[in-house]
């Protein structure tokens, strides 16, 4: 595939490097600080117990938690079951603010992002230390053309392949999708779903491939168009510098990228994975 310019930070590697201006020895750092205080703080928190219970006062769960909002507060927990539960949400918040910064995120589908955020909610995710940091983000790195690509063949196939019957095809300018938008007596409307997931990849992949910096969510081409339709209950037609689209009534969407230069990239990441299926077509 062409050179692939990423205009999200990139992840830098090396001891003395930064990801995205922050210093991984600051983070490690202040993680276990912290981690060390809320350990003591527990313990403080357990012997204040003990005492007001020894006079009649009940424990913290009775005389620090407001009255009818009793809910659950690790911190009034035993300091090993406390301390567990504590470690893994901050080191899954930091996992998730590190892959932000990083820029991964922005090379990633719909599919990879979820996956990595689920990952995340597991009892056994990796400690926030400076070897698993940088072991994390240096295969990341390693392997950040190969995570585009996978990106690329899931927008394809999401949009574009009937893959039961492996029908040879490649995209086109115009891709035809089911499913995106919905009508009633008020007019158009933009579902929410997987098709509108692709759509976002899809723009997300065009312009990484055309050297451009990528909208966050909330500014994106499903966003605008989610806007558009709303503005203007009554058209079919949305059309932006990437895009031009045409939805109707039944829910179907024809989407036409303007840029033939950029689906010509795609096509040659489709051709680089399925040789054998384009050969005789792109």
């Amino acid at each position: 595939m062409s050179e692939l310019i990423l205009t999200e930070p990139e992840v830098l590697i090396g001891h003395t490097d930064v990801i995205c201006s922050t210093s991984i020895e600051r983070i490690v750092t202040g993680r276990n600080a912290a981690l060390a205080q809320i350990e003591t703080l527990i313990q403080q928190i357990t012997d204040i117990s003990t005492l007001t219970c020894s006079i009649g006062g009940k424990t913290a769960l009775d005389w620090a938690m407001k009255q009818d909002f009793r809910c659950g507060c690790w911190l009034m927990e035993k300091p090993e079951t406390a301390m567990k539960a504590i470690t893994r949400n901050l080191d899954r918040s930091i996992w998730r603010d590190l892959m932000k910064q990083s820029g991964m995120l922005s090379i990633m589908d719909a599919q990879a992002r979820d996956q990595w955020y689920n990952s995340l909610e597991k009892d056994n995710i990796p400690a926030v230390s400076e070897e698993n940091i940088l072991n994390t983000f240096e295969q990341l790195h390693l392997n950040k053309g190969e995570v585009f690509e996978r990106g690329v063949i899931n927008v394809f196939r999401g949009l574009s392949w009937d893959f039961k019957t492996n029908s040879p095809c490649k995209f086109g300018r115009k891709i035809i999708v089911s499913g995106l938008v919905k009508c009633d007596r008020w007019g158009f409307g933009l579902n929410w779903g997987w098709q509108r997931d692709r759509l976002a990849d899809l723009e997300r992949m065009l312009m990484l491939l055309d050297g451009k910096p990528v909208p966050d969510n909330r500014a994106d081409v499903t966003r605008r168009l989610g806007d558009h339709i709303h503005e203007n209950r009554h058209s079919n037609r949305y059309e932006d510098e990437m895009f031009a689209i045409k939805y109707f009534q039944k829910g179907t969407a024809h989407i036409t990228i303007k840029r033939q230069e950029l689906v010509d990239k795609l096509n040659s990441i489709i051709a680089k994975h399925y040789p054998s299926m384009l050969s005789g077509h792109y």
